[in-house]
């Protein structure tokens, strides 16, 4: 993990997606701000008094879920929270990835600061202390129904609190005691309500949505630059993006596209060439054509994931949860069905925009398609197979974020003996659109691959200066055309120059940014 200078800070004001991939990507610092613990220990002040009353409160003095009729005494409330987290943290399969843990982990403490969870003020400073000190509980795969948030996930995350469990530092595996002790944290001894302060969010799938929406953002300008390599190198024409014929239909993502790939071809030698009488080709394919159509719905889908995720952010889930006038009160805030659905949709737009991608790199290995190409590229044809199984590589992939793009947020299973009887699987949803987002950029990269090794096949004519600029970058890390090489270490060093931001660098470094 990256380390920055950075530092966050959580209190009364919402965190934004750039919040969240500082800390759970780039190891970015927290500072709680002090106004907003004076809320936490007012918030905290109440409960306390709730907790002597004879009349019972939920998850106060009852029992959780399906038990929550069952009156608990005073004496017994201590365990009660800590068999609360110990039960739930029951998740199985792989490790999450780190970045994942520390985003539900922000998020969890950005709810607590919020002052209407009624956690004590020592368990939200122990927060922010296994986030500063790099302390990444081991959270599993499996576990999460979405409902009543991500369950499983955050009780692995408040065991380590307490100082149980398994966490990891700098990649080693630990017990959490001797991880805090270590740090110097104390564990906390969890009181009435912080159970379920600690464990009812969407906090999981929220943080995944936050870092796909980061992510995706990016590759859907590297998918202009990319369709812009391809329509220049295979002799396609840029006037069907022109800004007029684009006002004919005003859908906001197709105009950004198509602005972008204006600029990434402006002044291309490789066009100009072939604008005049002498080319007889009517219209270019739909993956040349429609590249504005189908990177700007993904835009605009992505747009409204975006909003999705802003309200998230600014929410305080919990349950019960406790008023802005001072009331406890159940609510079913804790239903990720909002996030479930946008992040299914996203990956919707990540399968179709890289279905897209490949059959633009398809185009190149065909010469009844590629306009006077060498069969695969291929340097001796019936000697050299060039690039053809790195189509398949990126056919493998799209096949698989087809499957991907099936939606989890329509799968419901019963639990907690029919209370929770309509779940989100929001969590399920987030795990599948990672693999998405990183299916996508390695289509993408595939085919900028496959259009760099094209346009230098055309020489003498030149690329433009963005597009050669992202071909210069290619070249620093993989050789030109040649003899058939072991392509995969090639492929990966492309896959890096996308996933860095390093291919959309080099195009803005011509163009400026990028919409």
């Amino acid at each position: 993990m990256l380390h920055t200078t950075h530092t966050v800070t959580v209190g009364a004001h919402p965190l934004s997606v750039a919040d969240v991939v500082a800390v759970a990507r780039h190891g970015a610092d927290i500072v709680l701000e002090p106004e907003s613990l004076d809320q936490v220990e007012a918030s905290r002040a109440i409960v306390e008094a709730l907790a002597d009353d004879v009349e019972p409160h939920y998850g106060i003095s009852t029992g959780f879920g399906a038990l929550a009729t069952t009156f608990i005494p005073s004496d017994r409330r201590a365990q009660l929270q800590a068999s609360l987290v110990r039960s739930h943290a029951a998740g199985s399969g792989p490790e999450v990835e780190r970045e994942v843990v520390r985003a539900l982990m922000l998020l969890r403490l950005s709810t607590l600061m919020t002052g209407r969870t009624g956690a004590q003020r020592t368990t939200v400073e122990t927060y922010a202390a296994l986030l500063n000190a790099g302390i990444t509980p081991v959270v599993r795969e499996y576990g999460s129904l979405g409902c009543s948030g991500d369950l499983a996930p955050l009780a692995h995350c408040a065991l380590a609190a307490m100082g149980e469990g398994q966490v990891r530092v700098d990649g080693e595996l630990l017990d959490a005691s001797t991880a805090l002790a270590a740090a110097g944290i104390i564990p906390v001894v969890l009181a009435e309500k912080e159970g379920l302060a600690l464990i009812n969010g969407t906090d999981g799938m929220l943080g995944m949505l936050a870092l796909a929406i980061h992510d995706l953002t990016a590759l859907l300008r590297t998918a202009d630059i990319a369709a812009a390599m391809s329509v220049e190198a295979l002799l396609g024409t840029d006037a069907v993006f022109a800004e007029d014929l684009q006002r004919l239909r005003p859908q906001h993502g197709q105009s950004v596209a198509a602005a972008n790939l204006r600029s990434l071809l402006a002044g291309s030698p490789m066009v100009a060439s072939h604008k005049g009488p002498e080319c007889t080709r009517v219209q270019d394919a739909y993956s040349l054509r429609c590249a504005p159509q189908v990177h700007g719905g993904a835009r605009d889908t992505l747009a409204h994931a975006t909003i999705v995720a802003e309200r998230e952010l600014a929410s305080a889930i919990d349950n019960p949860v406790l008023t802005l006038d001072g009331r406890v009160e159940s609510n079913g805030n804790f239903h990720g069905a909002p996030v479930a659905y946008v992040l299914d949709f996203l990956a919707i737009v990540a399968a179709d925009v890289a279905s897209m991608s490949e059959r633009r790199t398809d185009r190149f290995l065909d010469p009844a398609r590629n306009q006077g190409l060498t069969p695969f590229l291929a340097h001796e044809v019936g000697v050299d197979s060039g690039l053809m199984i790195a189509q398949y590589t990126a056919a493998g992939i799209v096949s698989e974020l087809k499957r991907l793009a099936s939606p989890a947020s329509v799968d419901s299973i019963p639990s907690s003996a029919m209370q929770e009887d309509h779940v989100s699987m929001g969590w399920a949803a987030a795990r599948k659109l990672r693999r998405s987002v990183d299916g996508l950029g390695r289509v993408l990269a595939i085919e900028i691959m496959t259009a760099a090794r094209g346009a230098d096949l055309r020489r003498p004519l030149l690329p433009g200066a963005a597009t050669g600029a992202v071909i210069a970058q290619v070249r620093d890390v993989v050789a030109g055309p040649g003899s058939d090489r072991y392509l995969s270490p090639e492929i990966e060093a492309v896959v890096g120059l996308v996933q860095s931001g390093r291919v959309l660098a080099a195009a803005e470094s011509v163009t400026g940014p990028l919409g």
